[in-house]
């Protein structure tokens, strides 16, 4: 069983989305908390981060940037918060969406330890 926390940035940028997405993400929220070994094709590093994206596949290339709290490995990780997500239009929407990602880190150090 894995602790899935969720940003207030992160819930807003899905209410923002259709109802397939939202129906989506919180089907996949429910995968990676009960599930220990998660494929890639659900979430995936990003490459020279510390952070994994959750890969939401409905209309648009939804990501939701993901840090794992307690573990480098996402699969052997307890504790996962989700930060922010974007829309995936090109690879340099992952250099914005990581910087952000960032900053939220420190908003939510309290919560994460």
């Amino acid at each position: 069983m894995r602790i899935v926390l969720i940003s207030d940035e992160c819930l807003e940028f899905v209410s923002s989305n259709n109802s397939r997405i939202q129906t989506k993400f919180k089907y996949l929220i429910e995968v990676i908390g009960e599930q220990n070994i998660i494929h890639k094709a659900i979430v995936d590093k990003i490459v020279n981060t510390k952070f994994y994206e959750l890969r939401i596949r409905a209309d648009n290339q939804i990501r939701i940037i993901i840090f794992a709290i307690d573990h480098d490995n996402f699969n052997e990780s307890k504790k996962i918060i989700l930060l922010n997500g974007f829309i995936k239009r090109t690879n340099k929407d992952y250099v914005k969406a990581v910087n952000e990602a960032k900053k939220l880190i420190g908003k939510y150090k309290n919560e994460i330890v």
